[in-house]
This record gives C-alpha cells, sequence and structure tokens, in this order.
C-alpha cells in the first residue's frame, strides 16, 4: 500500500485498487482494508464461495452483522436486526448457489 498524489495504492485479496483518501484519514482507511482483507479471505477460506465479486458481498454482509450487533442504544432493535440479517443470508445463499448451477 502506497500514497502518492493520485490516491492510495492498497491491495484485497491480492487486487490492487487506487482510492481518493485524504492525508489525515489513511491510517483508518489502511486499518479498514486489512480488516476488509482478513474477512474477504475468511469467507474465501470457507469455501462455500467462489468469486471475489460474492466473497466481496458476504465479507460486506458479515461485518454489517457485527456492526448492527456491535450497535449499542438508540433506536435498534438488536434482536429485530439479527432475524433481518440471518434471513437476507438466507436469501442470498439461495440466490449464489442457483447461479453456481448455471455454470
Amino acid at each position: 500500500m502506497s500514497a502518492d498524489p493520485k490516491g492510495l495504492q492498497i491491495t484485497i485479496m491480492g487486487r490492487q485498487y487506487r482510492v481518493a483518501c485524504a492525508p489525515d484519514e489513511q491510517e483508518g482507511l489502511l486499518k479498514a482494508v486489512d480488516y476488509l482483507d482478513r474477512k474477504m479471505q475468511e469467507v474465501r477460506d470457507n469455501g462455500k464461495v467462489i468469486g471475489h465479486e460474492r466473497i466481496a458481498i458476504m465479507a460486506a454482509l458479515n461485518i454489517a452483522h457485527e456492526f448492527l450487533t456491535t450497535k449499542v442504544g438508540g433506536a435498534f432493535d438488536i434482536a429485530e436486526i439479527k432475524r433481518r440479517m440471518a434471513s437476507m443470508e438466507t436469501v442470498l445463499e439461495r440466490a449464489l448457489s442457483e447461479q453456481n448451477e448455471l455454470f
């Protein structure tokens, strides 16, 4: 990962990307990149999901679930959010498995 005037070069699952980032936000972005990369590798290593896009979607869903279950206070009904996330995961896995049958 390197910084230059055209943006910050990052690597996620071996693929390089260039993203715009203010200098004072680079440390936080690099931590997020590392976290996302680890989550995507976990999904890939489970062996159930193939393809970078599908891995990214499942990792994003897992991260969103983590975020929503750790959110404290406010108007969040954690039990309801957990039920919705479980339902979404079921729908996504069903759709992805049906799509795998096409190829």
